[in-house]
């Protein structure tokens, strides 16, 4: 799978991670976009580099959905420690 199919799986693995870990973050859902999209790219090297495989199966592939929100959940938790926990009032 190419990095525009890693793009899409990480738009909406960003949304799961968010349904995953609620609460309120500076940025919204732009940001929320954002991060799955990196979340995204991060699960699917993440991936290749854990497990050696030379590709994650593909878009409708359980391993693909998995890399992707596990790494999106990571880069939620990291920009939630980086931005210290502050919401929008």
């Amino acid at each position: 799978m190419g990095i525009l199919g890693w793009i899409v799986v990480g738009l909406l693995a960003g949304a799961i991670a968010k349904a995953l870990m609620p609460g309120k973050d500076p940025g919204g859902c732009l940001i929320t976009m954002l991060i799955g999209v990196v979340g995204g790219l991060l699960g699917g090297w993440l991936g290749k580099v854990i497990f050696g495989v030379k590709s994650i199966n593909g878009f409708f592939h359980l391993s693909t959905w998995i890399a992707a929100v596990v790494g999106s959940v990571i880069v939620l938790l990291l920009y939630r420690l980086l931005t210290g926990g502050r919401a929008r009032r």
